[in-house]
């Protein structure tokens, strides 16, 4: 029987605006969810918008945010092999059909290269014309702001929804440092947006689409994909 599949889509920006200060994925919610897939049984595919070495957000790599599976992720030679030597973008176009999962992890990164570019939107939109579940965390949820459904109507219209919260952006001080705010561009494009308190585990899922507000619910993001294989 033939093995299920993620495809897991990260950012490759590194700089947090002109702030000076790095960004990148943030490690959790790559670790956490790898782990669950794993445990899943799925053959696991790790892409990046420009391929090669993954973006780590140094702040998720800290004492203080690490976890038993960020720790565990470091130690793993296979699945830091996986991040080293992240497929590009590129020549992931066109391959919804060997995939029956997409996750797209955030941290700060996204909200400069997942918004904008055709090539993160197309690929998406052809895991939405097949029906397949999408997985979307924290400001990984910016890859929804430039979709269509299959009627042409922009994708997140009408769609319960999560993602990082004004507040939270506040909360880490960014909030005049990212191009736009993803709650307020989430509501403004129609979507049912909602969220818990600042930094709390929340997961929304509505159909095949499952969204997490914040790194704390990478885990439940996870676990709720597991829960519409097929």
């Amino acid at each position: 029987m033939k093995k299920s599949k993620i495809l897991i889509v990260t950012t490759s920006h590194d700089m947090l605006g002109s702030s000076g200060l790095k960004t990148g994925v943030w490690f959790e919610e790559i670790a956490a969810p790898y782990y669950i897939f794993r445990n899943a049984g799925l053959d696991i595919d790790i892409a990046s918008t420009k391929g090669g070495k993954i973006p780590i957000d140094p702040a998720s790599e800290s004492s203080e945010w690490q976890t038993e599976d960020t720790l565990r992720f470091t130690k793993d030679k296979e699945a830091m092999s996986l991040l080293k030597e992240s497929m590009a973008l590129r020549n992931v176009i066109g391959t919804s059909d060997d995939y029956n999962f997409i996750y797209f992890p955030g941290g700060h990164g996204p909200m400069w290269d997942f918004v904008n570019n055709p090539l993160i939107t197309n690929l998406l939109e052809e895991f939405i014309a097949k029906d397949k579940p999408v997985g979307a965390m924290c400001h990984g949820v910016a890859v929804l702001v430039d979709a269509q459904s299959k009627d042409g109507e922009s994708f997140t219209k009408g769609k319960k929804i999560t993602a990082f919260s004004n507040s939270e952006e506040v909360a880490v001080g960014a909030q005049d440092i990212v191009p736009f705010l993803l709650e307020t561009k989430l509501k403004e494009l129609g979507s049912n947006y909602s969220k818990s308190e600042n930094f709390a585990p929340y997961t929304v899922v509505d159909g095949n689409l499952v969204t997490g507000q914040n790194p704390a619910s990478a885990a439940g993001v996870a676990l709720e994909m597991m829960k519409l294989m097929n």
